[in-house]
């Protein structure tokens, strides 16, 4: 057997953040990871970290955490991250309303954040449609990076700068602390972290079936590298946003705003529709998404969410070019109600879930307060 005092299983963002919280406090770290490489919900979103979805308290403080860590895990593991900022833009009066009650009502005062007339937006974004805009929300503090980039090369920069080990394609199939059974061999740690996302029915199924806890298809779509090194600049993204992140829930107005898109536009919330747009180093944009809920999803995506999409997209952004190079969907655990799913199912073990589609922007900064309040173990 082999020792380790900390097991991690699960190499997608939830399960490296942990590693490297681990490892940084000079824990010996091991990490199984099924697949070849992750292929989950971790390379099938945005690539962005982004706070300003957060609301004021800890839930925005572990997101500028884990934008501090991202930035220094960049530069060092040498993958591309750009801190582009992000737009929230108003075409309608009840889109405006609720941007003016954010700003009146949320207690940011470092200056990054601040509402911007139509004119000030087309000094910000070539992409943004300014023809009936009526203002946007300026947020500083989101980034960008490329999520098929970065989750590759986390992994090796983590094996060299702080000794993990990692095995690829090894299945975890039991756990009775401090054994693991992984790819036919035992293994023993003095803490266990199950990282393993949307795939939780093999390891502890009755916990999770008590839990409560669902899973989240979406749908997204890539453009082709956009000519002339044109850039988006931020991220962009329209009213129906207000309607999905819970930093904006507070606001009196919103439920007027959410009345009328299901009066107006009742695919929106049937199939949880809100529209962002963001762009990678290489160019390529980013563009969704959509949200079905339920523990089986239909395999086969639907052409008409995709179409939904772009259609809403045209309306707020312009680009050289919006043909679609690849389509896709991802599946990401929620636990309707929180912001994260931690348990112990044994003593020893730790599990680590339902981060809700936030998981660019929080994995990090869950990490650091996960190994602060676990149990410490022997150091390695």
């Amino acid at each position: 057997m082999t020792h380790s005092d900390v097991i991690i299983i699960g190499a997608g963002i939830v399960g490296l953040a942990h590693a490297l919280a681990a490892a940084k406090r000079g824990f010996k770290v091991v990490v199984f990871e099924r697949s070849s490489y992750a292929v989950g919900a971790s390379v099938r979103n945005f690539g962005m970290i982004w706070p300003i979805g957060q609301p004021v308290g800890q839930l925005r403080d572990r997101a500028l955490t884990a934008r501090a860590i991202w930035k220094e895990v960049a530069a060092q593991a040498n993958f591309a991250i750009d801190p582009c900022g992000s737009l929230h833009l108003a075409y309608r009066p009840d889109e405006m309303v609720v941007l003016e009650e954010f700003v009146a009502t949320t207690p940011i005062e470092d200056g990054s954040l601040r509402l911007l007339t139509a004119a000030e937006v087309a000094d910000k974004s070539p992409a943004a449609v300014t023809n009936g805009l009526l203002g946007a929300l300026w947020s500083a503090t989101e980034m960008t990076v490329d999520p098929r980039e970065a989750i590759r090369k986390l992994p090796p920069f983590l094996a060299q700068t702080y000794g993990v080990e990692f095995h690829f394609d090894t299945a975890v199939t039991a756990i009775e602390h401090p054994k693991v059974m992984a790819g036919g061999k035992v293994w023993t740690g003095d803490r266990i972290f199950v990282c393993s996302g949307a795939d939780f029915e093999t390891l502890y199924p009755a916990l999770y079936a008590t839990s409560g806890m669902t899973k989240v298809k979406l749908q997204m779509m890539r453009t082709a590298p956009q000519s002339n090194h044109w850039r988006l600049g931020p991220s962009l993204c329209g009213g129906l946003t207000l309607t999905h992140y819970a930093s904006f829930a507070h606001c009196p107005s919103l439920p007027t705003l959410k009345t009328r898109i299901e009066t107006e536009t009742p695919h929106f919330p049937k199939w949880g529709i809100h529209v962002m747009v963001s762009q990678n180093a290489s160019g390529e944009l980013v563009i969704g998404d959509s949200h079905e809920y339920g523990l089986t999803h239909d395999p086969f995506d639907r052409s008409e969410i995709n179409q939904y999409i772009l259609d809403y997209l045209h309306g707020f952004a312009q680009a050289p070019s919006f043909e679609i190079a690849e389509t896709w969907h991802g599946i990401y655990a929620k636990l309707p109600g929180k912001t994260e799913w931690i348990a112990h199912p044994q003593a020893g073990v730790t599990v680590v879930n339902a981060l809700s589609g936030a998981g660019m922007t929080l994995s990090f900064g869950l990490a650091e307060e996960v190994m602060e309040v676990e149990p410490q173990a022997g150091r390695g």
